[in-house]
């Protein structure tokens, strides 16, 4: 690994709008990383050399004509494989979409490029984003650098392995139940799921959609921060503009956090069922916090229609964007996507109704959560990362998964508040895996939440620790052989 890999994307973006590194050196470095290190991965899935060093070599010259050039000026970055990419192929990781070939950006793609970011290929997902572990038919399973026989989560988990392994510093993730959270929290990554329209994600078919999010995940919070100042802004297609504006992010963070009011949570109120590891990742997160000055006390929103909000709101995205497709070709989806599109289908006016006022009674308890607290600290996961063979976990801390939904359950729950999120790395367990922790704020004090992250990144360290023995032969297998029913249950 070349000191340059392990620098983070702030300290890149600089050196290359100093000319003390070109983007084509920074490109073929990427480009040589995921040679060496991703047949044990698999985090990469499409990797466009020709075109990269291309689009590199033009912003070198872009650099050299003194003109404008944005924020991430130069910065060479692989995408989501659910973001379309124009003129690189964008699979979803679906067999019903293996050779699409967009010919035009998603609005995210859109504001990297236009930020100035040279595109090198892509990151693996589950099936259309949908499971909190990356595999498909398409290019097999995702493993985790830090122990290649481990989930590294999903949907995000091609980006978040990519992240661990010195591929890239920074990238987009998307999180509908934690699609940033959980990868964050298997690879020792910092993940941010940001308030509804602050990156705009819009929908061709519903102007209204909240429950997905786009947001960025990298080694550190400053990244977090500099990716938001290259993306946040209005979009003329959302009818909800946010209230922010990217000059927002930044900014120095606190010397400590004196006078911040914390509660947490080991269950959620809810007794959701957490591995000790987790828990115990929990336990050093509040001493950290506390020794930072912070109020630190148990206590949770009241999240008791939550599980309703998130299950029904799910399905009705699900079958809005995807029911066309699973009509036609359902011998081409995985059986989980299915099951969500059907339930989407069946949902009653009645019941529709009855999940919208369930949300604005959701709102209200959070509303005098936050007159109290300033942040809720809860599990970034309820398990470790588990074995990658698996299609998940069938049973946490002793209890049995019912559903798929069962071992995401602590990513759903805050997903269907809507607020700010950002993941972040607890160490490591007595097994040496990572593990991690969400920290929630109030809706669209996404920078202050981000800044509180920093003072705690500031007082911790354990993103800088890197993973071992990567790109030393071991190749992954890339076609899915995974244990356990193709159970129809909740997904993402």
């Amino acid at each position: 690994m070349t000191d340059l890999l392990e620098q983070s994307a702030t300290e890149l973006t600089a050196l290359l709008a100093a000319g003390e590194v070109s983007s084509r050196e920074l490109t073929q470095a990427q480009l040589d990383r995921i040679a060496a290190v991703n047949p044990s991965l698999n985090a990469i899935v499409t990797v466009d050399e020709e075109g990269a060093m291309e689009r590199a070599h033009a912003a070198d010259q872009a650099l050299t004509r003194g003109g404008p050039t944005g924020p991430l000026h130069g910065l060479p970055m692989t995408h989501k494989d659910t973001h379309l990419v124009a003129g690189m192929r964008s699979t979803n990781g679906s067999p019903a979409l293996a050779d699409h070939m967009p010919g035009r950006d998603d609005v995210i793609v859109a504001r990297l490029r236009a930020a100035g970011v040279v595109a090198t290929g892509k990151s693996n997902v589950p099936e259309f984003g949908a499971g909190s572990h990356t595999f498909n038919e398409v290019f097999g399973t995702t493993v985790n650098p830090y122990a290649p026989t481990r989930s590294a989560g999903g949907s995000s988990g091609g980006l978040a392995a990519a992240l661990a392994a010195r591929i890239q510093p920074l990238g987009e993730g998307s999180d509908m139940g934690g699609s940033v959270r959980i990868p964050a929290s298997f690879c020792n990554v910092f993940g941010f799921r940001p308030s509804v329209g602050v990156i705009p994600m819009p929908s061709d078919r519903n102007a209204w959609a909240w429950l997905g999010r786009v947001g960025p995940m990298a080694r550190s919070v400053e990244d977090l921060e500099l990716f938001m100042r290259a993306t946040a802004g209005p979009a003329p297609e959302l009818q909800l503009q946010a209230p922010l504006d990217a000059a927002a992010f930044g900014g120095p963070a606190p010397e400590d956090l004196r006078g911040v009011r914390i509660g947490v949570s080991y269950d959620f109120g809810l007794g959701v069922p957490v591995e000790a590891p987790m828990l115990e990742a929990l336990d050093r997160t509040i001493a950290t916090f506390e020794a930072l000055g912070a109020t630190v006390e148990q206590a949770s929103p009241d999240l008791g229609e939550a599980d309703r909000v998130f299950g029904n709101t799910r399905a009705f995205d699900f079958a809005n964007s995807l029911g066309s497709l699973v009509d036609s070709r359902p011998e081409l989806v995985k059986p989980e996507v299915i099951w969500n599109v059907e339930k989407g289908w069946a949902l009653s006016a009645r019941e529709i109704m009855e999940t919208t006022a369930a949300a604005t009674r959701l709102q209200a308890k959070v509303r005098t959560y936050f007159a109290s607290y300033d942040y809720f600290l809860s599990p970034g996961a309820q398990v470790l990362p588990f074995d990658a063979t698996l299609r998940y976990p069938q049973q946490v801390a002793g209890v049995e998964s019912q559903t798929y939904l069962d071992w995401m359950r602590s990513a759903c729950l805050i997903s269907a508040t809507g607020l700010p999120t950002v993941a972040m790395p607890a160490g490591f367990s007595a097994s040496g895996l990572p593990t991690g922790v969400q920290l929630t704020g109030y809706h669209y004090r996404d920078p202050q939440l981000l800044r509180v992250a920093r003072c705690y990144e500031e007082a911790t360290g354990y993103a800088r620790r890197a993973p071992e023995g990567l790109g030393q032969g071991r190749v992954v297998e890339t076609a899915p052989a995974l244990a356990g029913a193709h159970h129809h249950g909740e997904v993402e």
